[in-house]
């Protein structure tokens, strides 16, 4: 529960883990981070979804793709800075981005990115 004087505001994380990382080993980061919210600092983890491995938009310190998590919660303003930090210091943590949440997780799958196919260069139908 929050303290008294503590007023807690929600945000959205989403982390980008190394795809080298075992999904046990992103689970166990991911509960390291989010104990540094809860606990004495009164936050709470409200929803969290694994979205696996992805592709990455752009190349980051050379990988393609990505262990995507996205988390909803709610702690004080005050926990932030040591929060990220931490997300800073990781060097199995490629990117992260902290918002202020606006509505509900959609725990939803994102569907794969669409393969090229190269094949399909003409379905024989002229226009």
């Amino acid at each position: 529960m929050s303290k008294g004087w503590c007023l807690l505001s929600d945000y959205e994380v989403v982390y980008i883990f190394h795809p080298a990382l075992e999904d046990e080993r992103v689970a166990e980061k991911i509960e390291r981070f989010h104990g540094m919210l809860t606990g004495e600092r009164g936050g709470e983890i409200t929803a969290v979804d694994h979205w696996g491995k992805r592709p990455l938009a752009y190349e980051i310190a050379d990988q393609t793709t990505g262990h995507y998590t996205v988390a909803h919660f709610s702690a004080p303003a005050e926990a932030l800075p040591e929060f990220e930090r931490l997300l800073k210091l990781d060097d199995e943590v490629l990117r992260y981005l902290v918002v202020v949440n606006e509505g509900d997780l959609q725990t939803t799958p994102v569907p794969p990115a669409p393969k090229r196919d190269e094949e399909s260069e003409d379905d024989g139908e002229d226009e």
